[in-house]
């Protein structure tokens, strides 16, 4: 699935795109989980900054 997503990234207007990935820790476990989000380009330092 995450290759049709990067292929999908690279045509058109979706070189303004970004799939970003964050490992975040879960308060009610502990364990880590990782977070997935396609982020258009000006934001990613917004998505890496965020707390959630």
């Amino acid at each position: 699935m995450a290759k049709k997503v990067v292929a999908t990234l690279k045509i058109g207007s979706g070189k303004d795109f970004t799939k970003c990935i964050k490992m975040v820790k879960s308060e009610k476990t502990g364990a880590y989980l990782f977070k997935e989000e396609i982020v258009h380009n000006s934001h990613i330092k917004d998505f890496f900054e965020k707390k959630s």
